[in-house]
């Protein structure tokens, strides 16, 4: 047995009390995750995290305790924030620190930080964890997502009601800070084990705004600043190439992920649950007019959740309501016409920050669990 077991079963159960938590499973894949994630080190400072974001000063404290000196403890903290598998942001100055969920969160992070020849091993356990089921079930069964689905620009016309949550140009217009591009990590899983995108094959697709993009502006090691214009413009050809607009769940955004249905890990999962629209956030459904549709087949073929299908007796597109986000790509492509966005009866209001999104998650999760 290995020194570090039970550091590492440690490290599993208290993450597993934060908002989404980190299940263990018989087949051992959640440790054989972690020690992909974490070194021995980076765990014992993992664990003196939670889910909300607090000052370097207070981990420090609590750092001592366990032996660990302030000069150390700030540098296993930076190391571990530039691997992108716990949460860091600059409040007034200070930095804060977090744990953040394996989805969307570490695993994203890990990827992208690991050098290609050691992202196999990676990818391995992950795909294990994923597979004995556990941990998928907690993450569809939140009380809210993470991320919600908001329609591409050019499918909204004067007659929605489009809150300007929902609407990507206004989101990019109001932030007061940074905006910060990334390669899309998911994109980039998929190409480090041999398998390209199919629907692009730019990398910068990703963004982080505010507080978030403060802090990794002033990393100067995951992404690089762009002006607004220039995130306008590369959010424009993102929905040109057919790639779904996933904000973080919040009236304020903390980033904006432009997914495709081959390697985003939210979308593969949205298209293997059963009825995926009862845990996704989205304000809009896409509806065929049977009468204009000529079935040609575009709507199907853009489609990144396989929402779209074209019925075997009249060859008319058909939307499936359990799986269609509303994300409006359908309707950019159709030459006829025929489709169009719906406003849903009632409307889903994101909560304005991250922080009081994870309070929502975690006043759920007690709830469920007492």
């Amino acid at each position: 047995m290995d020194s570090n077991d039970k550091l590492y079963r440690d490290l599993q159960l208290h993450l597993d009390k934060q908002t989404i938590g980190f299940p263990e499973t018989q087949s051992g894949s959640d440790i054989a995750l972690l020690r992909q994630l974490f070194t021995p080190e980076q765990a014992e400072i993992v664990m003196l995290l939670t889910y909300k974001s607090e000052p370097l000063d207070r981990i420090r404290e609590r750092a001592e305790k366990i032996g660990k000196s302030a000069g150390e403890t700030e540098r296993l903290l930076l190391e571990t924030a530039a691997r992108g598998v716990i949460g860091f942001r600059n409040k007034n100055g200070v930095r804060h620190y977090r744990t953040i969920p394996l989805l969307v969160g570490m695993l994203e992070g890990a990827v992208i930080t690991t050098p290609p020849e050691k992202t196999p091993p990676l990818v391995a356990a992950a795909g294990q964890f994923f597979q004995d089921g556990l941990f998928l079930r907690d993450f569809v069964n939140t009380k809210i997502p993470q991320m919600r689905t908001i329609p591409i620009q050019k499918s909204i016309t004067p007659k929605h009601q489009v809150g300007s949550y929902d609407e990507i140009r206004k989101i990019i217009e109001r932030n007061n800070g940074p905006v910060v591009i990334l390669e899309c990590v998911c994109r980039a899983g998929a190409q480090k084990q041999g398998q390209p995108c199919k629907q692009t094959s730019r990398k910068e697709t990703c963004m982080a705004l505010g507080d978030i993009a403060g802090a990794l502006a002033d990393s100067g090691k995951l992404g690089r600043s762009i002006s607004k214009e220039e995130a306008l413009e590369i959010l424009q050809k993102n929905q040109e190439d057919g790639l779904v607009l996933q904000p973080s769940n919040t009236q304020e955004p903390e980033a904006i992920c432009s997914c495709c249905g081959c390697c985003c890990g939210l979308l593969k999962i949205h298209k293997t649950i059963p009825n995926p629209v009862s845990h996704w956030a989205t304000n809009f459904f896409a509806e065929v007019n049977a009468e204009l549709c000529t079935g040609c087949g575009e709507c199907e073929e853009r489609c990144q959740v396989d929402a779209m299908n074209l019925d075997d007796e009249t060859m008319a597109a058909t939307v499936d309501l359990t799986r269609c986000l509303g994300c409006g790509l359908c309707v950019a492509v159709c030459p006829e016409d025929a489709i169009g966005l719906c406003n849903k009866t009632s409307e889903t209001v994101p909560p304005p920050t991250s922080e009081e999104m994870m309070e929502v998650i975690m006043t759920h999760k007690l709830q469920q669990s007492s």
